[in-house]
């Protein structure tokens, strides 16, 4: 029997396959053979994946919010170079995820492909461990992206009032509307998703050529000489003396840091051992080329940086905008283009979170777990893992009212967050020398793929240490980085939950031997 279903799983390619004595479909047939009852619509193609996954890194803002760290770092240098060079290493985090999402399809993910790869004696706590990070990591990028663009929005106020400072309740407010909004979308417009994202995609390209023809066409600042675009290092702002060009690829390492969050809609699409893997690997070198318009126009155009400093709310994107056009309105315009593509950024991204928080309650590993895997029959929905998942997000958005260093490290720990659950079962592959992935439909095969992974671990390392460094020396309670205490401090309440109560309830994902290699 095992033969027979893994056979159907891996050759069974036309429109119907044999599971036992029933006929069903491929894409059914590989969510039943994973151990799971497939519950949610299937509306996606391998295009509005791969566009989910565009919105989702949503290039103009993924690089122009957190653009004020490019300008500490030094400028043009790591804002053109640091982004070739992200680009290399998050190509090959993709392409390492693309394997393991063919291998194992199902919107449970990285915790459960390291729960089917790791030894039997520690699938268990390894699997906990990786959804919890994986879940907080979903849970704290979404809400960077929905406070990032509160503070957007809060900054291009700015504009026409500098002397205007936003208090931390207005800013609060702003935020949780953001969230409704979003929230109200994704529950009653699954059915339109698809359309959005793809909508999304259109309409990002069509602002990165207005900002490209805008700024190239304005520059009331002045025009950079081509050497000065491309490689202007300014050591000096930091603190950090030669490593501020590390400091300085951080926008760029932000805009890719959710690219595996894909994964979690692989029930929501057909055929999605092939078609997910394809569009998380494309994800990067399409949004890579295309953040190159965006990119080098503002190197070119852009002031001095000592002035950028001066940014309102911390958001140096508007500030460029209005001195590059000349006036406010112009600012204000472009910015505007910015807002759209982070209101797409922000729904496309909650829906992912969404679908992971679902997921790992499915697997009875999350408090209260019977009420947020309810699926809701109408609209094919997760919606109390939806309201679940906007709920944490309000209620995290509270830290900002005391501390807005404090929340600042929800950011960074996002990013970390994501990239540790990428690394685990990655690791775990490697550590069992490929066998699983080897077998998977798309595959990168055994040399390739030994380097892809070696490179995508080792730049997550990298990541994991420069997120957790703050941007400016010397360090006072303003400028101190608390992503690793927060990041410790959510495990630890992971763990205390697990010795609790979760250790007698969770004993991971569904097996799904019949389609597993031989060890």
């Amino acid at each position: 029997m095992a033969d027979v279903e893994k056979k159907s799983f891996n050759e069974g390619r036309g429109t119907e396959a044999q599971l036992g004595n029933t006929t069903v479909s491929p894409e059914r047939d590989i969510i039943n053979l994973l151990g799971y009852k497939p519950e949610l619509k299937r509306n996606r193609s391998m295009f509005t994946l791969l566009f989910q996954s565009l919105a989702i890194a949503a290039i103009p803002y993924g690089f122009g919010g957190p653009l004020i760290s490019a300008v500490y770092g030094g400028g043009q240098l790591p804002m053109f170079l640091g982004w070739i060079l992200v680009l290399i290493v998050d190509e090959c985090i993709a392409l390492s995820l693309g394997e393991l999402a063919s291998r194992y399809p199902t919107s449970a993910g990285p915790y459960y492909w390291s729960f089917q790869l790791a030894h039997p004696r520690f699938r268990t706590v390894l699997s906990f461990v990786t959804g919890w990070t994986w879940l907080i990591g979903n849970w704290t990028i979404t809400l960077s992206v929905n406070f990032g663009f509160a503070s957007l929005i809060a900054a291009c106020v700015a504009l026409y009032h500098p002397e205007f400072v936003i208090e931390p309740w207005q800013l609060l407010l702003i935020f949780y509307a953001i969230c409704g909004m979003t929230f109200l979308v994704c529950a009653f417009g699954n059915r339109l998703l698809p359309a959005v994202d793809t909508a999304c995609a259109a309409f990002t390209a069509i602002a990165i050529f207005i900002t490209l023809v805008c700024l190239s066409a304005k520059a009331e600042v002045g025009r950079n000489s081509p050497a000065d675009t491309l490689g202007h290092y300014d050591t000096s702002l930091s603190g950090w003396g030669g490593f501020s060009f590390f400091i300085g690829i951080l926008p760029a390492a932000y805009t890719f840091s959710a690219i595996g969050m894909v994964s979690a809609m692989a029930e929501e699409c057909d055929d999605p051992a092939v078609k997910l893997p394809k569009a998380i690997a494309l994800c990067v070198p399409v949004g890579g080329i295309a953040g190159l318009f965006f990119i080098i126009p503002i190197c070119a155009t852009m002031p001095a940086l000592e002035y950028i400093l001066e940014a309102p709310v911390g958001q140096a994107l508007p500030y460029i905008f209005a001195a590059v056009m000349g006036s406010r309105g112009g600012g204000l315009g472009l910015s505007i283009l910015i807002l759209i593509i982070t209101f797409f950024c922000s729904i496309s991204i909650t829906v992912a979170a969404s679908r992971c928080t679902w997921a790992f309650a499915r697997d009875k590993a999350i408090p209260v777990s019977r009420l947020w895997s309810r699926v809701d029959a109408r609209h094919g929905v997760p919606v109390w893992a939806l309201a679940l998942t906007t709920i944490v997000q309000m209620l995290l958005g509270l830290i900002n009212l005391g501390s807005s260093s404090a929340f600042l490290a929800f950011v960074s720990v996002g990013v970390i967050s994501l990239a540790v659950s990428y690394a685990i079962p990655i690791t775990i592959s490697m550590w069992h020398r490929r066998r699983e992935v080897d077998a998977a439909r798309w595959t990168m095969g055994g040399k390739v793929g030994w380097v892809v992974n070696i490179i995508a671990v080792l730049g997550i390392a990298f990541e994991t240490v420069l997120f957790s460094m703050p941007q400016v020396l010397p360090v006072d309670e303003a400028t101190m980085n608390y992503a690793i205490v927060v990041f410790l401090g959510f495990m630890a309440l992971s763990t205390v939950w697990y010795s609790v109560y979760a250790r007698k309830v969770y004993v991971g994902p569904p097996e799904s031997d019949g389609i597993k290699a031989e060890r």
